[in-house]
């Protein structure tokens, strides 16, 4: 019997790894961190809302559609708005900026979305959550065997497409050094939106599975980009492997440190969860910048000394 913590904790790690993973991604080719991140994944549960509640149909067809819209959502954010303002010299500052503005835009669309199904179907579109909707095998909650076997699947086929195909190679030297990349011919543009493409398509995945698990609200994009941010930063912001293993750590941390002390000092502990991630993530600033892979051996034998 898995311990029902255990396996909460096992699926938010999983979700929590799809996302780190496709921000340190786009920050891998603008160097901006995007926050509007986690609207991507909030817009992505009410496609799964609709399938369930409305279409009546199985709540997996959404990772599909998830993936899509993710995908659609954040190649306007990086075609429209930042690679226009990159071309005019923007700072890193202006960029961040206009990513806040495209996440207030989305939350706004996100509300106008929530308010219309629940005005038009007659549906909860705040606050709900579809755990009775999922399947079961072996007993156990089937997102807790999908979540796990996509977030393999999305690193593993990342790290095929960026080793073993003549695209990725080009897309790691486009985002390692573009300027030079340019010269041999690389279509810088073209790798930098199929990276975006890629990571909003990730989060739009993660977002589909998440209202089968965790309590879901138009403002959930803003409860997880605290939690994404930290496992990008503790994994690395410039490797998105890192970011895979600190999507993992961070999850697991989030979970099960908050639901020991739950059971230590009490429930009112639960609505500071947030804590956790942020005092990981400053501890990692504070001693380990670059994040875990960029701790080198010879750094750990200074430390040891």
């Amino acid at each position: 019997m898995i311990p029902p913590m255990l396996r909460d904790a096992t699926i938010f790690s999983c979700l929590l790894a799809l996302l780190s993973t496709g921000l340190t991604l786009t920050y891998m080719t603008t160097k901006v961190p995007n926050f509007a991140h986690g609207s991507f994944a909030a817009m992505t549960t009410y496609i799964t809302l609709i399938l369930v509640k409305i279409l009546k149909t199985n709540p997996y067809f959404s990772i599909g559609l998830g993936f899509i819209l993710g995908a659609a959502l954040a190649l306007i954010l990086y075609q429209a708005i930042l690679k226009p303002l990159l071309d005019r010299g923007a700072s890193y500052i202006v960029l961040m900026i206009a990513t806040i503005g495209y996440d207030m835009i989305l939350y706004s669309l996100i509300n106008i979305l929530a308010d219309y199904l629940n005005r038009t179907y007659k549906i909860s579109t705040r606050l709900y959550i579809l755990k009775s909707y999922d399947l079961k095998i072996f007993n156990q909650p089937c997102i807790f065997i999908v979540a796990p076997v996509m977030a393999v699947l999305a690193i593993t086929s990342l790290y095929l497409l960026l080793t073993r195909t003549k695209f990725g190679i080009a897309m790691r030297a486009a985002i390692e050094n573009p300027a030079l990349a340019g010269v041999v011919g690389i279509n810088v543009n073209l790798t930098y939106a199929v990276s975006w493409l890629i990571a909003g398509g990730l989060a739009g995945m993660a977002g589909a599975l998440l209202p089968l698990w965790l309590m879901c609200n138009p403002d959930i994009g803003a409860r997880l980009i605290v939690s994404v941010f930290a496992a990008s930063i503790v994994g690395g912001l410039t490797n998105i492997y890192g970011a895979f293993l600190g999507g993992i750590l961070i999850g697991m941390a989030e979970v099960l440190g908050t639901g020991y002390l739950s059971l230590t000092v009490g429930t009112w502990i639960a609505p500071y969860r947030p804590i956790i991630p942020l005092t990981i993530m400053a501890i990692t600033l504070l001693f380990a910048p670059r994040g875990l892979t960029g701790i080198s051996l010879r750094s750990l034998r200074r430390f040891r000394r």
